[in-house]
Formats: C-alpha cells, structure tokens, sequence
C-alpha cells in the first residue's frame, strides 16, 4: 500500500513545477459555520485544479520508451488538463477521451495545451472504457486519473503543503470522487498527525464510494455541478487506503454545494467548481459534526462553465431572498403599471423583469395580473416591499 515516503519522493519531482498554493484561514467563512476554517487554494493552480500534482509525479516517471510513444488519459476535464499542460510541458504526445457532456470551458482549454481530444461516451466509465482501447491500439501508456499510486502520490502532496502551513489542523475535509486525493492526503495526515481526523465528501447524486465503504446501496443518479466528483466507479486502490486511513465519509446535496459555491464567491472572492466546494459545504450541512474544531478544506478546483456559474448565482440570490418574484392583482385600467412600479421603488427595490398577464389568469376580465422579478436586500426587504403594496390597495404574494 501507498506509503508516506512515497509521497515525500513525489514532493521531490513536482518542486518548480507546480504551485505551492497558500492555506490561508478564514474568519468569515469561521463565524458562519462555527468551525476554525482554513482554506487550501488549489484552484491557483495553472490548470486551475490540484490533479496536475498527480499528472505531473507520474509522467516524471515514465521510461524513455514510455515517453516516445505518449500518453492517454480519460477525464471530465481537471486530470484532463492537468496530463495535457505536464505532457506539453515535457514534450510528449497526448490523448486525452472526455464524456460528452464535459463543459466546452475545460475541452477547449485542455486543446489549448496541445492534447488531442475525443469526446466518447456519456458517463466517465464509457469514457474509460474507450480510452483503454486507443492505448492498446496506439500503445499509448494510459494514466488513470485515481487508480493509480504514483497519482496518488501526487494528490497526496496537497496535505504536506497544509500541515507545513497549519501543522494544528484537527480535521480534513476532502471532496471525493474516484478517491485518489483524499487516499494521498489520509496517507500523509495519519502519517503526521495519527489522531487527526479525515472527512470524505461525496455528492448525493454520485455516492459511490460511500456505498463501497458503508455499504450502502444510495441510487446513483445522471448528473451533478460537481462533475469533477461524479465517478459511478471508485478505486479498487484508493478504496483500500480510504477504508484504513479515513475515518468518515458524507453525503451533500445539490443546493449545499450551491450554497457553497456562491458563499466562497462572495465571502472569499475566489472562484470555485462544484467538486471545489463540497467541503464546504459539508461544513454547512453538518455544523455539529465540526463544531469549535480547526477545519482543512481543499479548493480543488475552479472550472466551471460561466452559464453554470451564472445559473448557480442567480439561484443563490433567490434562496438568499436578493431575487424574488411577486405576483400584484390589479385594475386593468391605464396608471395601473406605472403605480405599482412606482411603489416598488418607493419601497427601495429594483424591478428586474415585468410580465403583463391578461389571457392566463383566472381574475375577472376588468383585472390583470402582474408578475415582478425584484432585486431586494433580502428576505426582510421582500416582504416590506410586499407590505408597502398592500397598504397601496394592492393584492401582493410572494410567488
């Protein structure tokens, strides 16, 4: 099994080419989830992800034969970038299989450093699947993005950086997918610290390595935000690590990596992909299980689609109550718009969108139904705005 000094000699080769990204606390983020949050910057990166650490330990180690004939890798798009930009860097030639549905942000950035792409399949495993054929035909040496220890090594690196910047942590927190950075983080941490405690974070929607451990039978489902964790298949090798070196692995739902995502936006004004939020948001999720300890998380990634991101805000300003929409009955008689946009700025809000509805409403035919998209400072602002149109002899609801 995968041992401490492995990654100390993975430490060796990645010095001057890769970052060492800062670990930095948070107050902010601290008071809110009641944990001493301390944040790993990984998504500094070049490629914007830690999996370049991993890229990086296993193409330094490739024979000279290995290296004239390239390399394959299959990826959503973070191991993608991070064999592309490290085989570009030393020269060799490589192909790299994305699923179909990876964002066109991380396909057109991973062309950008000189792989050749092809998109197969719809899920990871299919993806897979077909890269193992490309290198059998080519005989192109395949490099897993988990299962693989010199990977792991690599990603385990990460933790060596955290406990020599905040040697007092009490807890890691780590997003998990095929496994292999929380594997190589837990080899250095129990190596270190024995009675530190590792947290694995999975998404509810792809929990396969938490019914590998537990024993659970969680469903699966067909997509997440944090498709850099969406892995129907764990590690055989990062199972065995995970289930002797981490103490405890949780599920998140979709809404608490939104939350987390938007909250890292505008509390820390850093940018975050799904998979770099989850632990985090477990911190949201589960505030008891973290309560007063010095908390770990890794950053662990920031390519996200910008529709996706701009979806993800917007949701985010309408369960913080900063986006609503109101629905005002009126008498269908001129004035009538111009007095009820009137009172919502009167009330301090700004009207973002305006639907005018006569044909689709069930209220006599002398009414109409106005729908409003407002702009509010929050929840409170909502439903003063609300208040101010009802003492102006308008029937206002929160739709």
């Amino acid at each position: 099994m995968l041992a401490y000094n492995d990654i100390l000699l993975a430490a060796q080769r990645l010095t001057g080419h890769v970052l060492h990204t800062p670990c930095v606390a948070s107050k902010t983020l601290s008071d809110i989830t009641g944990a001493q949050v301390f944040l790993k910057f990984e998504n500094l990166q070049f490629t914007a992800s830690f999996k370049e650490r991993g890229a990086c330990n296993k193409l330094s180690q490739l024979t000279p034969e290995q290296s004239a004939r390239g390399v394959i890798a299959m990826s959503a798009g973070n191991h993608a970038q991070g064999v592309a930009y490290h085989a570009q860097r030393l020269g060799l030639r490589s192909v790299i299989v994305m699923p179909r549905f990876t964002p066109g942000v991380k396909v057109e950035r991973t062309r950008g450093f000189g792989a050749e792409v092809v998109l197969h399949g719809d899920t990871l495993d299919e993806a897979r699947s077909h890269a193992l054929e490309l290198a059998t035909a080519q005989h192109l040496t395949f490099v897993h993005p988990y299962d693989d220890e010199a990977i792991i090594a690599g990603q385990g690196t990460v933790a060596l950086e955290m406990l020599e910047q905040v040697p007092d942590l009490d807890c890691l927190v780590i997003a998990v997918g095929g496994g292999g950075l929380i594997a190589g983080m837990a080899t250095v941490a129990k190596a270190l610290r024995p009675g530190m405690e590792v947290v694995g974070v999975q998404t509810a929607r792809f929990p396969a390595m938490v019914n590998a451990i537990k024993g659970t039978h969680y469903p699966q489902g067909a997509s997440t935000i944090a498709e850099g964790i969406a892995v129907g298949t764990p590690g055989r090798l990062t199972q065995d690590i995970i289930r002797e070196r981490v103490d405890d692995l949780v599920l998140v739902e979709e809404g608490d990596i939104e939350q987390a995502l938007v909250m890292l936006l505008e509390v820390e004004k850093t940018l975050v992909e799904g998979a770099g939020a989850a632990g985090l948001a477990a911190l949201l999720k589960y505030p008891e299980r973290f309560q007063g300890k010095r908390v770990g998380l890794v950053l662990c990634g920031g390519n996200i689609d910008p529709l996706l991101l701009a979806a993800i805000i917007e949701r985010g300003m309408v369960r913080a109550g900063r986006l609503a929409r109101i629905r005002v009955s009126a008498r269908d008689i001129p004035g009538s718009l111009a007095r009820i946009t009137a009172t919502v700025a009167e009330a301090g809000a700004n009207i973002d969108e305006v639907h005018h509805q006569r044909a689709f409403t069930t209220l006599s035919a002398q009414n109409v139904e106005i729908e409003l998209v407002i702009q509010t400072r929050g929840h409170a602002h909502v439903a003063d705005v609300l208040e101010v149109l009802r003492s102006a002899g308008f029937d206002a609801q929160l739709v």
